[in-house]
This record gives C-alpha cells, structure tokens and sequence, in this order.
C-alpha cells in the first residue's frame, strides 16, 4: 500500500521511520506541506530512509487524485484539519490521522461525522496502545484478572522547555486547542479509558504555572468518578523538571496493576508480585518530545493498512478518539467553572 502524508512537523519522521520498518507493505508516495518548500526540503531529508525521494505534491487536490494513494497519514496541527478532510472524503480517500482529531470535541465530531458519511475510514494515532506492555494489561483486564476496579491512579509528569512554547501556535487555544491535556495527556487518558471505560464525572483545577510563559494549562489535577463506579485521580504537567514516564495504576479486588515505562507490574492480595516486560527506551516525557520508538506509530499504521485490506474497524477509529476528546472537554470546562462537570 502507498500513503500520503499531509505535515511534515516533529512528528512527520517519525511516520517515515515506521513506514520503512513495514519493509515495504505500507510505503511513502508523497509528502505535502503548507509551504512547498518545507515539503520538498523534508523529501530529501527521508531520501535516505525510503530509498528514494518520495514526491512532493502541490496541493490536497492532487493527492486526491492520486490514484497510487491508498490512504492519507494527516498530521497537521488540529486548526488546520477541516478543509483537507472534506477534499479527501469527496475522492474517497481513507485518513489516519495524528491525535487530537481537532481543538474541541464539537469540531472533532464535525470531522468523524463528515468522514463516516462518506463512507471514509478514519483512523487516529494513538501509539501507546501499541506498546507491548499496554496490550499485556489490557488483556488482564479483559480477563478480569484483577476483579472489579475500585481506584484508578494516572499521572503524566512530563516537562517541556519554555523554547518548546516559543514556537508561533503551540500552547495556544486557536491552533493547539489546550495545553498539556490535549496535546500531551491525551495519550495516556486514551490508554486509560480503554482499560477503564467511560468516566462519568470530573472535578478539576487547570492552570499555568509561572515555570512557563504560554496561553492554556500546564498543570491539571483533577478527581474521576467512572461510569463502572470505580473512582480515580488524575495529575498531568509539563512542568515536572527533568520529567519522567508516565503512569497507570488500576487498584482491583484481585491486586494492582501498575503500567509505566514498558513494564506491568502486579501486586496480587495474595502476597505475588509479578513483573512483565521491559523498560521502554524512552516516551517523550523530557525536553526531546520525540525521544521514543517508531515502532509504536509502526503498529498503529501496520494496523490501518490491514484494517483497510480487510474490511474490519482501525485500532482506534474517529468515533471512539471522540471519547477521550469529551473527557478532555469535561476536565476544562470543571477548571473554568470551578465545579463537578458531569459527562
């Protein structure tokens, strides 16, 4: 299969890397960018990696047309989503794109619904249910290995440089759509809601820390009641000098289960600890945001590709990214009020 990719950002080599790692069951036809001369200048950079200079179209029209694509990899920031969309959806062009789907969750369901009425797979990146240790504890969940969740514990204690905001757009409300909720949290409240279900109420407390000069939250702590009636705490930051890897733990009848850096580690009532995995070279957690595998996006696209080829739903489809989007929504909205927010 060929793909298009729309954005040539931090992410954008990261989808080249894992698109060479398929050893050529899903491969880079062409790149577009808002400026031409990025795109061509970031051709030539994965020259090397893809064996040869993938194109550099003009425009979404001419991928549109094109053909040799089978699906598009969007990854563009989350303001600049909507017009490209409805051209792709008008040529029937499958899209799997980055998280968020867009700044809010009323402008992300504008897009699922667009593409669902189209009949247009959609598909969202998100890379950490990939990890082999995530896909561990989903199945003892699944299970039911802990019994029933009573507590749930996230934490994302990441940090970003001030020269990270000083970029034209990050941070801000316009471009971005938030902060560290949706720009950073988002992965691990995903990964969370897909081993917990839905969260069915929030409380709380947004802000910015004086460690940083940007528009939206740094900081986010807050209390969650799940629909399951489990309870839960979050604390989300990119202030966290040096930062470190993110963490889950689920509190069941059975035991805990704790998920952080590519290990699952048990403690059963009974006295066991078990540990599963190993540690992950890094998650972006630090100053380098791309300081992590390319083998997670790898298995994101490696499942598109197959769910394209077999007829089947994507990993992660527009509609359930939606989800995640409402909880981040929620989480806001209880900031700005000052008060429970139900879901």
């Amino acid at each position: 299969m060929q793909v298009a990719l729309i954005g040539v950002g931090m992410v954008a080599r990261t989808h080249v890397e894992a698109l060479a790692a398929t050893d050529g069951e899903v491969s880079l036809r062409g790149v577009l960018a808002a400026h031409p001369e990025r795109a061509a200048g970031f051709a030539e950079d994965v020259a090397p990696i893809c064996g040869a200079a993938p194109l550099v179209y003009q425009d979404v029209a001419q991928i549109a047309g094109d053909d040799a694509v089978d699906f598009v990899l969007l990854c563009t920031p989350p303001n600049a989503r909507m017009e490209i969309v409805q051209t792709l959806t008008r040529a029937g062009k499958p899209i799997l794109m980055e998280k968020p789907v867009e700044r809010d969750s009323v402008a992300a369901e504008e897009i699922v619904t667009l593409c669902e009425a189209a009949g247009v797979p959609l598909g969202v990146v998100f890379q950490h249910r990939c990890r082999e240790a995530s896909q561990r504890a989903a199945a003892l969940v699944a299970e039911g290995a802990l019994g029933r969740i009573a507590l749930v514990e996230v934490a994302v204690p990441w940090w970003r440089p001030q020269a990270y905001y000083d970029e034209p757009g990050r941070g801000t409300y316009a471009r971005d759509g938030g902060g560290v909720l949706i720009s950073q949290a988002i992965h691990t409240l995903d990964l969370m809601l897909s081993l917990t279900g839905p969260v069915r109420r929030v409380q709380a407390m947004a802000r910015t820390t004086g460690l940083h000069r940007m528009e939206s939250e740094d900081f986010v702590s807050a209390g969650m009641e799940f629909a399951s009636g489990a309870v839960g705490s979050l604390v989300a930051s990119t202030a966290s000098y040096p930062g470190s890897a993110e963490y889950i733990v689920l509190h069941g009848e059975a035991g805990s289960l704790r998920l952080e850096s590519g290990i699952v580690t048990l403690d059963w009532q009974d006295g066991r600890r078990e540990t599963i995995g190993a540690p992950a070279a890094g998650t972006g957690g630090g100053a380098d945001p791309m300081a992590f595998t390319h083998a997670w996006h790898q298995g994101v696209i490696e499942d598109f590709a197959d769910a394209l080829k077999t007829g089947r739903a994507p990993l992660v489809t527009g509609r359930e990214a939606l989800t995640v989007h409402r909880l981040i929504d929620a989480l806001v909205r209880s900031s700005r009020e000052g008060q429970a927010v139900d879901l």
